[in-house]
């Protein structure tokens, strides 16, 4: 059955930028040392046109991931900041929708990854993304505020948070904009490896009686 996940690189201090993250500099002062687990494993190497790296859990985890994945939510401000480095052939190799206020046209680029432009809301994206996927799982990819938004409307099946054991001291925060007390978060894992930790959570959301 198609669940709605995200996954996103933790710092010990609850960041998953740096500070001053912009589009010159889309992961902040400090914020690429969140994903250097990632830079040389097989999987990840994979996603990139690269051949080589190292298979151990880590690459596994994310093989898995991108096996089971058949469509990809995106905010507007991370595809502004990540494009010009994604180029022509993109790291996603499916759908991908981009909540946006602005309409434009749908773009096809190489390797698979086609580029929609949403403009009525989260949920017409998740529709979209959904009948993209097929049987598989839609990904929430980010940025935080549209992660934010998915949690808090209830929409969220599965967060995989990896915890990477530094501290950013500022930057953006994951669940800062969220305060529901309806929200239950039920860990159905700790994975280690010898550089991160990942946790696994089912999200449940609660309506008041």
């Amino acid at each position: 059955m198609s669940q709605v996940i995200a996954e996103m690189s933790m710092s010990l201090d609850g960041y998953i930028t740096g500070p001053n993250h912009s589009a010159r500099l889309p992961l902040g002062k400090g914020g690429e040392r969140l994903h250097e687990w990632i830079y040389e494993l097989t999987s990840g190497r994979e996603l990139h046109g690269l051949a080589g790296g190292e298979f151990n859990q880590d690459a596994e985890l994310i093989a898995e991931s991108n096996r089971r994945t058949g469509a990809v939510i995106l905010g507007r401000t991370m595809f502004d900041h990540g494009h010009p480095f994604w180029g022509d052939t993109p790291p996603f190799h499916m759908p991908v929708f981009i909540l946006t206020h602005e309409a434009r046209p749908a773009e096809i680029k190489n390797g698979g990854t086609t580029y929609t432009f949403v403009t009525d809301g989260i949920e017409r994206a998740l529709e979209h993304a959904k009948a993209a996927a097929g049987s598989k799982d839609v990904k929430i990819a980010g940025g935080a505020n549209v992660i934010q938004q998915y949690i808090g409307a209830g929409l969220l099946d599965e967060l995989l948070i990896t915890l990477v054991p530094i501290l950013l001291g500022n930057g953006q925060k994951l669940f800062e904009h969220i305060h529901s007390p309806n929200i239950e978060f039920v860990r159905t894992a700790v994975i280690e490896s010898p550089n991160v930790t990942h946790l696994r959570f089912r999200l449940f959301h609660h309506t008041n009686a």
